[in-house]
């Protein structure tokens, strides 16, 4: 005797068949898009690029000098390393064992070698391809390793999986930088980033910033045997300058917001620059209500970045932001790795925060808002210089593309909520 199966169960069969081919099919064109433009960029070389020349600019009681070229920040970051007297902080997303990596370790190893005290934070799963023998580092240098793993038996707390994406230098409780580079040699002279290096009151905030992250997660990682890292006196206030992090195992979200508080607040221009543009509707919202009001937005990011599943999920974005006037500017030649922006004359930021879930809710991430003329004077000359390297993308141009690109990007849509 046969049975029938009921309408509703055949029905939840076919849902999750369907389900299954559709993430399936999502999965394969992800991977075969990666595979393609693996191929094609085999022995391709950016080609140069524009870059403005850094200089400082008076912030408060301190000064704030931006970096677009990685060997100008290399450079400074390493005769302050060079130049330490008591302590030296470093904390990285990538580090690779290549020619600068090299040199960043081997001057890490020097100060400990004088007698500095020196800390180093980088993220374990960014750095798997790196050979173990460059992650061992001598006795007399502190080294937190942040976890591929970080939740223990509680694989369902979410508050756990967030990467350590920040980049801080802190030497002497004198200088600080922050910013998007990582360390490699390709990033010296082959990526586009942004970088500040700060002096003032503002370096206390940094150091805090580092030393709260390395308290937060040293017993774990060094299992009790690593007393905290202290803070000799307070920080003063600085009304110019503010850090914001976002912390994900104390559930602390800042940067989404002091970014959406700036963009309702925008009456005359915002311009911002992100290597990986995958936000939310609000964030569209945001940015479409103000280019309606009459503010002229501009979106620069890179024509082609290094995650092409990326560039295609972004590009689903790109009508809506069209038609309601935000003018959308792609980087050509080389990659354009920074995560800054510059509102109304007068509000900017620079950090490590792209404009994505990884980033504005799942990440460590770290950005310094500033509020200062002669600091978006100097942040707009920059937006400038990088849009002369720019092709812009009219709506014309955009509705006529071909129908496998909107295919794809309707296949991938769904993939939103996961980068």
């Amino acid at each position: 005797m046969s049975i029938i199966r009921p309408r509703s169960v055949r029905t939840l069969r076919f849902l999750r068949r369907l389900l299954i081919a559709l993430l399936g099919s999502q999965l394969a064109l992800a991977i075969g898009l990666t595979l393609v433009d693996s191929y094609r960029r085999r022995g391709k070389k950016p080609r140069p690029f524009p870059v403005t020349p850094p200089s400082p600019v008076q912030v408060g009681d301190g000064t704030v000098t931006t970096y677009t070229f990685g060997q100008d920040l290399y450079d400074d970051m390493l005769e302050a390393i060079e130049n330490a007297e008591y302590q030296v902080l470093l904390e990285t997303y990538i580090w690779k064992a290549d020619e600068v990596g090299f040199l960043f370790k081997d001057a890490l190893a020097r100060a400990a070698d004088r007698g500095v005290e020196v800390h180093v934070i980088y993220d374990a799963f960014a750095n798997l391809v790196v050979p173990p023998s460059f992650k061992r580092f001598p006795s007399n240098v502190k080294v937190l390793r942040y976890p591929v793993y970080n939740a223990g038996w509680k694989f369902f707390d979410l508050r756990h999986y967030g990467r350590d994406h920040r980049k801080i230098l802190v030497v002497d409780d004198k200088v600080g930088f922050v910013g998007g580079y990582n360390i490699g040699t390709a990033y010296a002279t082959e990526w586009r980033d942004t970088h500040v290096r700060i002096t003032g009151s503002g370096v206390w905030d940094l150091k805090r910033t580092f030393a709260d992250f390395w308290n937060l997660h040293r017993r774990r990682v060094f299992r009790r045997s690593e007393r905290p890292l202290l803070l000799e006196t307070a920080s003063t206030w600085d009304s110019q300058i503010r850090f914001h992090r976002n912390v994900p195992r104390l559930w602390m979200f800042p940067i989404r917001s002091m970014y959406l508080e700036a963009i309702h607040r925008a009456s005359r221009r915002i311009w911002m620059t992100h290597a990986y543009f995958i936000p939310d509707q609000d964030f569209v919202d945001a940015l479409k209500e103000a280019a309606q009001r009459g503010v002229d937005v501009r979106l620069l990011m890179p024509h082609k970045s290094n995650h092409i599943v990326a560039d295609w999920i972004s590009r689903g974005y790109f009508s809506q932001l069209l038609e309601a006037g935000v003018r959308i500017l792609r980087y050509r030649d080389s990659m354009m790795h920074a995560k800054t922006a510059t509102i109304d004359g007068n509000w900017s930021t620079v950090g490590t925060a792209n404009v994505d879930r990884l980033s504005l809710q799942g990440n460590y991430e770290i950005n310094v808002e500033i509020i200062d003329t002669g600091m978006a004077e100097a942040m707009e000359e920059i937006f400038r210089v990088d849009q002369s390297n720019c092709l812009e993308l009219r709506i014309d141009e955009w509705e006529a593309r071909a129908g496998h690109r909107k295919f794809t990007e309707f296949v991938l849509a769904p993939l939103r909520p996961l980068l």
